[in-house]
């Protein structure tokens, strides 16, 4: 007979086999500390968009919005946990309400990045027209659409989860969920496949634009009259080259993910391979912080008022983020 403290729940017969390993420990500080930094690093970028007014930009909005996603991530990373050694301890409900958020943050993060590849494309691909096809408005609309879409989606894919708790678990302790190999293949498309074409495609083409214009501006920039033209057109491809790394890291950290769920024909979140890929995807929202701390000066200035509580001054909102010098 299997040892009791080998199963996760030893008084039931048909209890799972517990994960048998001699880094739990390291995984622990690990988990902990991405849980922790993510948090903090995403905390820090929503605080910064939502009080600088200078910063209310379309683009500054989805990342903003990439950013909430990103915080929820760090929190959920707090279940992984549980699943340490294989075992979920919360019961079925609670399995489902916890695979529901983490589905649906993961189709928002997807949408988001496809969000801000398009703004980056009409940005490069038609900037004379960007300030009226872009704006806050819009950007604000379609954000709360990504939102409620993913919500949707995540509600149509899990019904039947909801309605039989359970269902599809093989033993005691385990948490899984889309176990059918159609809906597997349904959310692999429209989740990974259909997105990921759509932003590798934006983002092929917004390169190919940037790289011409980047020439162009080397013959022009010389022209007093052109300069301000061309001083802008820089500052879009920046942020076009900045917002490219978030995406190549993010499909770096995702494909892995998709991939095993793919070869496994559902989503086991307590085996081996499917921690694994977890855990990269998790990272993935601890490292978009970093990248804008990296490249955006602002972010940078920012963080600086928000931990030395200069932002409690009255008017702080006010503080042009993007000039150079930014306290008195």
């Amino acid at each position: 007979m299997m040892e009791e403290n080998e199963l996760c729940f030893p008084h039931l017969n048909t209890s799972c086999k517990k994960r048998n390993s001699s880094s739990f420990v390291l995984i622990h500080i690990m988990l902990s500390f991405i849980s922790v930094l993510t948090v903090i690093l995403n905390l820090l970028v929503i605080i910064s968009i939502f009080h600088f007014k200078k910063l209310h930009t379309p683009t500054n909005l989805l990342l903003l919005s990439l950013a909430v996603s990103d915080f929820f991530v760090g929190l959920l990373i707090l279940f992984q946990f549980l699943l340490i050694d294989g075992c979920w301890y919360l019961g079925d409900n609670m399995c489902n309400l916890y695979l529901f958020f983490d589905i649906m943050i993961t189709s928002s993060s997807v949408g988001n990045m496809v969000l801000i590849s398009v703004d980056r494309y009409i940005a490069i691909c038609d900037p004379l027209h960007y300030l009226t096809k872009v704006t806050v408005r819009r950007a604000s609309v379609s954000i709360v659409l990504c939102w409620i879409c993913s919500f949707i989606y995540c509600n149509i894919l899990m019904k039947e989860d909801f309605e039989h708790p359970g269902k599809f678990t093989s033993c005691s302790g385990e948490c899984v969920a889309l176990k059918h190999y159609i809906t597997g293949v349904v959310d692999l498309f429209f989740t990974f496949i259909a997105s990921v074409t759509v932003i590798i495609v934006l983002y092929v083409r917004v390169f190919v634009v940037a790289v011409l214009q980047a020439r162009v501006m080397r013959f022009h920039v010389a022209a007093s009259s052109l300069h301000k033209s061309a001083t802008a057109k820089k500052s879009e491809i920046k942020a076009a080259r900045t917002l490219g790394v978030v995406v190549v890291v993010f499909l770096v950290c995702l494909c892995p993910y998709f991939c095993v769920a793919l070869s496994e024909q559902d989503y086991l979140f307590n085996a081996s391979s499917g921690s694994f890929v977890i855990y990269l995807f998790y990272f993935n929202s601890c490292l978009n912080p970093l990248i804008y701390a990296f490249f955006y000066s602002w972010f940078r200035k920012s963080v600086r008022l928000i931990v030395t509580l200069q932002i409690l001054k009255a008017g702080s909102c006010e503080a042009n983020i993007l000039q150079k010098d930014v306290v008195k």
